[in-house]
């Protein structure tokens, strides 16, 4: 399991990679606590795990039998913002998708994962949460945002 972690004035990022492969994503931790909204306050992990890991998480708390790229659980103890779980398949699948690297796509991932510890829910904010990533990624030279490629058709 390889970890690193960096600290910020306002957020510390920790992230694992509980593969048999060890990622490398140089900068993650660096970008997210650099981009993150000033309410991001505290600490927060990002582990990235296999698909079918992030399947059985999917099933047993959103009740949905597939690997999602992405799930977020709110900490339960002061300055403990939570965890943000990435599926590594799965986002090496989407990021080939999009035409752009794994770290690129870890980047989209963390970014959202980290907006829902902090409150944000695209599902029935009417568009607050997609307005908060559009502009975060930006900030943070990412070509799109996951809502927003979510929500633009396919051809």
């Amino acid at each position: 399991m390889a970890r690193s972690s960096l600290q910020s004035a306002r957020l510390t990022v920790t992230l694992t990679c509980h593969g048999r492969v060890a990622l490398r994503l140089p900068g993650l931790a660096a970008w997210l606590a650099g981009v993150a909204p000033a309410r991001a306050r505290g600490e927060v992990s990002v582990a990235f795990v296999s698909d079918a890991r992030l399947r059985a998480l999917n099933r047993t708390y959103r009740h949905k039998d597939y690997a999602t790229d992405v799930l977020s659980f709110p900490g339960d103890s002061p300055g403990f913002l939570g965890d943000i779980v990435i599926a590594t398949g799965v986002a090496r699948r989407q990021a080939r998708r999009a035409g752009h690297t794994l770290g690129a796509e870890a980047r989209v991932l963390a970014l959202h994962g980290l907006l829902h510890l902090i409150g944000y829910d695209h599902e029935t904010d009417r568009g607050t949460m997609a307005r908060a990533e559009a502009r975060l990624r930006r900030r943070g030279g990412l070509r799109t945002g996951l809502i927003e490629r979510t929500r633009t058709p396919r051809a």
